[in-house]
Formats: C-alpha cells, sequence, structure tokens
C-alpha cells in the first residue's frame, strides 16, 4: 500500500477532528477496576456506545459529507440495516442535506423510526443488505446524489479515525494495546492509521470479528480480499458485513497487529457484565472487543488496553434473551423439576423447603395429566432464583429428605 494514502487519511482525520467538535460527543474513556481485576491489565473503555444516535457512525458520515461541499446539495444516499443509516441521516440533518437511506424489508420498525426521526427519507427495498445497496446505487444514478459508503471510503475512514486522537488526548499514558471491532473495517483502519502515525510498533491494534464471519481473517491468510456467500445471523449483527473492502483490507494487512474471533455465547457473557458490573449498554458489535479480552484471546497482562465500544443499539427483546441466557447459564435462574403426590399440601411442603433453602420462587408450573405421570401424582416445575448455585445440591437434598425426587432440568 502506498504510503501516500496512510499519510492522507491521517491528515483528513487531524481536519476531521476540527470539523466534528462542538457537533459531536467526545465520549468518556472509562478506567474500568472490574475488568482489569479479571483480566491483569489497566483495561479502558472507549464508550462510543454514549456517541450521538448510539454508535460511532455519525463521524465518518459527518466528515464525508462536509468533503462534498456543494455536491452534497444534490443529497446523499445510503444502504444500511443500522447504525450507518442513523448516523448519516443524522449528519445530513446538521448539515441540511437530504438523505435517503435504502433499508432491508426485515429491519425492525425501531431501526426505520430512529432513522426517519432525523429527518431522512427511508426507502424500504430487498431482504439482505445487498440489495438494498443495489437500490441505493440506482438512486444515486437517477438524482446524482452521494453514496455515502458505510466504510470503504478514505474520508468515511478518517472520521472514525478521530476516536483514537480523543482516546490519546484522554489518557495519561499512551495504550500499549487497542481492541477494535471489524465489520467493514473501517473502524479499525481509521484508528489503526491515527494509531500507528503517533506510537508505531509502540502499540499493537488487534481487530475482532464474528467466527461466523472471519472474513478479514481469511483475507489477510489469502493476501486478497475475500468475500463470504450464504446465510449469515448472529448476535453481532453490526459486524456483519459479507465484502472486504479494497481500501480497508489494504489498511488491516499493513496496519493491524492481529485479528482474533468471537462467538456469540462470548459476546452474550461481555454484554451482561458490562451491563451488571459495567453499568453500560453495549450491543453485540460494541463488546466483541471486551469478550476478546475476557476470553484471553488479547494478551493484555500488565498492559494498557483499550476495548473500543464501538455502539449501544441493542433491541430490548434481544438484550432480555441475553439476560436471561447469562443467568441461566451461572446458575443464578435455575428450574427444578420434580413429581409429588396431588393432594392438598405436598406442593406447599416443596415450596417451604425452597423458601427455608432461601430460594425465590419466580414461576411454577404444577401438570396432573402428563401421559408419562403415574396416576395420582402431578409435575412440579419451578424456576427459581438462587442465592448461590452451590446451595442447589443442598436444596436438591433437603427435598429428597422429604420424600421429593427432584432435579435440575438441563436448559
Amino acid at each position: 500500500m502506498e504510503s501516500g494514502l496512510v499519510e492522507e487519511i491521517y491528515q483528513n482525520a487531524l481536519r476531521a477532528r476540527d470539523v466534528l467538535k462542538g457537533l459531536i460527543h467526545e465520549t468518556p474513556l472509562d478506567l474500568s477496576s472490574t475488568f482489569s481485576a479479571m483480566t491483569g491489565g489497566e483495561v479502558y473503555l472507549k464508550l462510543e456506545n454514549l456517541q450521538k444516535t448510539g454508535s460511532f457512525k455519525v463521524r465518518g458520515a459527518y466528515y464525508k459529507m462536509w468533503t462534498l461541499g456543494d455536491a452534497a446539495k444534490r443529497g446523499v444516499v445510503a444502504a444500511s440495516a443500522g447504525n450507518h443509516a442513523q448516523g448519516v441521516a443524522f449528519a445530513a440533518k446538521l448539515l441540511g442535506v437530504k438523505a435517503t437511506i435504502v433499508m432491508p424489508l426485515v429491519v425492525p420498525l425501531s431501526k426505520i423510526l430512529a432513522t426517519k426521526s432525523y429527518g431522512a427519507e427511508v426507502v424500504l427495498y430487498g431482504n439482505v443488505i445487498d440489495e438494498s445497496m443495489k437500490k441505493a446505487n440506482e438512486i444515486v444514478e437517477q438524482t446524482g446524489a452521494t453514496l455515502i459508503h458505510p466504510y470503504d471510503d478514505p474520508a468515511v475512514i478518517a472520521g472514525q479515525g478521530t476516536i483514537s486522537l480523543e482516546l490519546l488526548e484522554q489518557m495519561g499514558e499512551p495504550p500499549d494495546v487497542v481492541v477494535i471491532p471489524i465489520g467493514g473495517g473501517g473502524l479499525i483502519s481509521g484508528n489503526a492509521v491515527v494509531l500507528k502515525k503517533r506510537l508505531g510498533d509502540k502499540v499493537k491494534v488487534i481487530g475482532v470479528e464474528p467466527s461466523y464471519l472471519p472474513k478479514y481473517s481469511m483475507s489477510l491468510k489469502e493476501g486478497r480480499p475475500v468475500n463470504i456467500t450464504g446465510a449469515v445471523s448472529g448476535l453481532m449483527d453490526g459486524l456483519i458485513v459479507k465484502t472486504a473492502g479494497k481500501f480497508t483490507f489494504e489498511l488491516i494487512r499493513d496496519l493491524v497487529d492481529d485479528v482474533v474471533t468471537v462467538d456469540d455465547k462470548e459476546v452474550a457473557r461481555a454484554m451482561f457484565l458490562l451491563l451488571e458490573r459495567g453499568k453500560t449498554l453495549a450491543e453485540g458489535a460494541g463488546a466483541a472487543p471486551l469478550a476478546a479480552i475476557l476470553e484471553g484471546k488479547v494478551n493484555v497482562k500488565g498492559k494498557r488496553v483499550v476495548a473500543l465500544i464501538s455502539g449501544g443499539n441493542v433491541d430490548l427483546t434481544r438484550l432480555a434473551n441475553i439476560i436471561n441466557y447469562e443467568l441461566f447459564r451461572t446458575k443464578r435462574l435455575i428450574r427444578l423439576v420434580g413429581t409429588v403426590p396431588d393432594q392438598p399440601g405436598y406442593l406447599d411442603r416443596v415450596l417451604r423447603k425452597l423458601a427455608d433453602a432461601r430460594f425465590n420462587v419466580i414461576d411454577i408450573r404444577h401438570d396432573r395429566f402428563s401421559p408419562s405421570l403415574v396416576p395420582g401424582y402431578a409435575i412440579v416445575d419451578v424456576l427459581v432464583e438462587a442465592p448461590d448455585p452451590d446451595a442447589v445440591p443442598e436444596a436438591l437434598q433437603a427435598l429428597k429428605a422429604e420424600g421429593f425426587n427432584f432435579r435440575e432440568a438441563e436448559e
């Protein structure tokens, strides 16, 4: 890659920093004592989930539009199912530019309404983002508007790089490691340019992508951009981009020290811990860097490490599922199943034993009609909140001593 591109992006990042000042948030850099203690490193969280529109996307979108000058008067077009849509719409509102956002038909209503709330026109087209992108290009050809690419554009990349300009000003000492999620690659490319220009090899830049869509891991191995085909879905929906970009591939190849992968279970744990221990709401893509750190996929012991929490736009239904999943996984919520005589007083005896063991009953099902039951008995299925996972065997033993054979149900 020509060093001229790196220098161009770096100089544009410096300019973008001034352009964006006062228009967007300078997001907090939080030193987490909890995650530092868990990993043996000095773990900082760069909280772009607190950025306007809930993600970093507004940085690159605004700066790209600002560089258009009079051409912006013809409007801008973008294709997105989420954060890029809102970033472009918000930036266009600030600049007084007409924005048309093409979104897939299957996008949640909440994202459509959020995008419209910034004044953008939303066009619903296609079942996947590739089909939406084709429609966006048609609109560009018909109207003369400018397409705002979500990642593979030097101006967009430079705008995202302003994050590292901020964090270098915020940190007392420079970081040893910065961990950044990879979707299309614009975010890590812009920040890698800034970090390497400022710190050189003193800083390690690590990318994180989904284990089920490792396009940059594959691209780096192949030595060329790789496109992944087939249906892909998962918790890290903000990182589900199948096409490696031309500019971003070259920048990642030359500037990023390593790319690791995480799966949805690891990200769910990170999201849960961010919410419970860090009081931070992160979407799956935003939690991926912390997941990589917590799972030991990045060496952080004794080092100053920054996890870039890129966004916080998570569907509340999905969040509820994640919370319940983690509560069951860590045995804080447990289902106990057993049979009792179908006579007055027996169910009460079971519940009293659970209360004596300080279990809080969340839900209960009493089934008298299962074909597997011996006549005169009922199945009792109790969902409980355990005072401690270690208390479960003692509670089961206490029930057995009363003549009730209960077991922990497998989820």
